[in-house]
């Protein structure tokens, strides 16, 4: 029997988020599911299908229906709380190693254009969106941030290190600073160590003309394997929205996904 996609641990985690949704006056069909619309949402970022093809016979409702759950959740936050909650569960179990993280990006093709998107100088100009991810020591995706194609890798280091959520410890106060980060060449620039210095954080990244290219690869490849973890995801291997909204959606409840696979071998 297939394992269904919103397994019964999942759902546990996921429905508390929810928001409320306000009565439907009386008449016409009703609504559909909230687990059915996420089963839907799941498919589609998936298999990456358009929401308009997404198989009646699951029992989703239709494809603009579980597009406008996605939306609306994700204006009320519920992708990102759901990847810290996980997180949080992670980190009382004393599951996250903080003693070193590493940070990268990967390039996807924007096919509609939309908010953050810019010439790939790595795809002939063609137009295209990055996903900046940090991890822990185990490849756990701490956050995630999204720009331009265009945008240098050091620019984006600030801002996903700080979206690194407060984590909950098995014991003291919640933690979001690892002890060191590894980085590749692409952010081999002081105001780059300095900014992880202010954050008591020490820098590890490689220099240009002086180390070489594969002397981080024993701590790196882990980022590089969380990376592919996200290019698994078909609905973002290629970005299909025009709308940022969206797209950082399906990259937080990747995110949350990947998370919540670590917590099912920890704590499950």
């Amino acid at each position: 029997m297939a394992k269904p996609l919103v397994s019964d641990e999942l759902w546990a985690v996921v429905a508390p988020l929810l928001p409320s949704r306000p009565p439907r006056p009386k008449g016409g069909r009703p609504p559909v599911d909230d687990r059915a619309a996420l089963t839907g949402i799941l498919f589609v970022l998936k298999s990456g299908i358009p929401w308009e093809m997404l198989p009646q016979e699951m029992g989703c409702g239709s494809g603009m229906t579980c597009w406008r759950r996605l939306r609306d959740w994700q204006s009320a936050g519920v992708w990102e709380t759901l990847h810290h909650v996980l997180l949080d569960r992670l980190g009382k179990a004393n599951a996250i190693d903080w003693s070193r993280a590493a940070l990268d990006s990967a390039s996807v093709p924007a096919k509609k254009g939309g908010r953050e998107t810019g010439p790939n100088p790595t795809d002939r100009g063609k137009p295209g969106s990055k996903r900046h991810v940090v991890i822990d020591a185990n490849g756990i995706p701490l956050a995630v941030t999204l720009s331009a194609a265009n945008v240098h890798d050091s620019r984006m280091l600030e801002a996903t290190v700080d979206a690194i959520p407060a984590i909950r410890q098995c014991a003291g106060r919640p933690r979001r600073r690892p002890a060191k980060l590894h980085a590749d060449k692409g952010y081999d620039f002081s105001r780059c160590r300095r900014a992880l210095r202010r954050r008591a954080i020490i820098p590890r990244i490689a220099r240009r003309g002086i180390e070489n290219s594969e002397r981080l690869g024993r701590h790196r490849w882990k980022v590089e394997r969380t990376l592919a973890w996200f290019a698994r995801f078909r609905r973002i291997s290629v970005r299909y929205e025009r709308r940022i909204d969206i797209f950082a959606a399906f990259n937080h409840l990747a995110a949350a996904l990947i998370t919540f696979r670590f917590v099912e071998r920890w704590l499950c």
